[in-house]
């Protein structure tokens, strides 16, 4: 067999290629000739049906190769990974978030692809430097991320003419936001009853909330050695208290604390029911709003920074992506099938047929892309998203964040107090 170095190495050879499946994991330790497993994560019926019934086969035509193709459901996909590899019978490539892969890495899991990318062409690298930090560990490139993902502020255009505001030019600071907001919040006995701004501040909700704010005001979660804590800070505190503002006190501009209205169904959206006059929300569920309801002019607001801070940070960056087990037998055949996943031609059907950013810049020349504001927009803020930290115990970390953030939402302890209990503990996972 030929070295997988030395095929498919661009990604000019693979753009016209495509891929079947469905069906249980094959045992790499006992390989077919020629085929590879593959895990996909989640249950999306729209895309397990692009990748089984239009990618997969069409790959398998063009290469004589077989894949077989499991979807998970995202909440047992770690449990099944990881009893898979104990058992010798995990997928030659899976798919998984960034957030996992720094600990498939300290487990000895993953090949790496950092040779594979450097023989991508030039144009090939540039076109994907948005998205490629997001799979990298330490340096070295393990996830090739299939889209891009970020949350915006999506704002009905309606409400902002009714308070006076100028829709057409949305607030480009935080505290303008939040004057906004509070133009555009209504009371009932003292009681909000219509939010001018609503923040996610359900457990994983608020913990994307306060890393956004927190970039934003230009402080770090992790430092970039990825060893000590950099959240409890001057700017962390201001990223907090500005949180805090939003559901606390005399000038609270939300309502439904710790609800997660990001996962509603679309007719229960804040911004359909009329609940909100701005939510943060991602591309896919922007799209649906908008598709659901035509004669609603929804908005979606670029990236908002502090005042006296250089940008706004919005949590994003890299989606999930696929990997390839450090056990497989079929390497090759593995990294050939992620090429063509990233290849132009099917990254971009594959991002326009779940409603995701694409991963490539080149896409925003796309049909897809210029007929769709809400797209055009995300792609506009792509270089202002910023992934969570590739950490061993990243999870972890992100749960004892969220459990902290929670006692300074409802007012229990102070942002200060907040953190300084957070990065105690979290310290004591990053010195393992």
């Amino acid at each position: 067999m030929k070295s997988r170095y030395g095929l498919w190495a661009g990604l000019a050879l693979v753009a016209g290629c495509g891929l079947s499946g469905g069906g249980p994991a094959q045992d790499t330790a006992k390989p077919a000739d020629n085929a590879i497993a593959v895990w996909f994560p989640g249950t999306n019926q729209t895309e397990i049906d692009l990748v089984t019934k239009t990618i997969v086969p069409r790959f398998e035509k063009e290469t004589g190769a077989k894949v077989k193709v499991t979807f998970l459901d995202w909440p047992d996909l770690s449990t099944k990974l990881n009893a898979a590899f104990a058992a010798g019978t995990a997928p030659d490539v899976f798919g998984h978030g960034p957030a996992a892969v720094a600990d498939f890495v300290t487990n000895d899991r993953l090949e790496p692809l950092t040779a594979d990318v450097a023989r991508l062409s030039a144009q090939d690298r540039e076109d994907l430097a948005n998205a490629l930090p997001g799979g990298q560990v330490g340096g070295t490139q393990y996830l090739m991320p299939l889209s891009m993902q970020g949350n915006l502020i999506a704002y009905r255009a309606g409400d902002f003419t009714k308070a006076g505001l100028d829709p057409a030019k949305p607030p480009a600071t935080w505290e303008a936001v939040k004057e906004a907001a509070k133009k555009l919040t209504k009371r009932a006995g003292g009681k909000i009853t219509h939010a001018g701004l609503l923040l996610p501040s359900h457990p994983i909700g608020r913990q994307q909330t306060f890393a956004g704010l927190l970039g934003s005001a230009g402080g770090e979660q992790i430092s970039a050695d990825g060893k000590n804590v950099a959240f409890d800070s001057p700017a962390g505190i201001k990223a907090l208290d500005y949180f805090v503002s939003v559901y606390q006190g005399p000038d609270a501009v939300a309502n439904q604390l710790g609800v997660n209205y990001q996962d509603m169904p679309i007719a229960q959206q804040p911004l359909v029911t009329g609940d909100a006059s701005m939510t943060v929300l991602a591309p896919q569920m922007v799209q649906q709003v908008v598709k659901a309801s035509p004669d609603l002019d929804v908005r979606v607001m670029p990236v908002p920074t502090f005042e006296g801070t250089a940008q706004g940070v919005a949590v994003g960056g890299a989606g999930p992506g696929l990997m390839i087990n450090k056990d497989s037998r079929q390497k090759d055949l593995a990294w050939k099938f992620i090429s063509y996943m990233i290849s132009p031609a099917t990254s971009l059907e594959y991002t326009q047929g779940i409603g995701a950013i694409p991963a490539r810049v080149s896409a925003s020349d796309s049909l897809y892309v210029k007929s769709s504001p809400v797209i055009q927009a995300f792609v506009a803020q792509a270089a202002h998203f910023r992934p969570n930290p590739n950490v061993p115990g990243w999870t972890q970390i992100r749960d004892i964040m969220a459990k902290h953030l929670e006692q300074a939402l409802n007012k229990k302890v102070d942002s200060a107090q907040a953190l300084r209990e957070a990065a105690a503990e979290v310290k004591k996972i990053l010195n393992g």
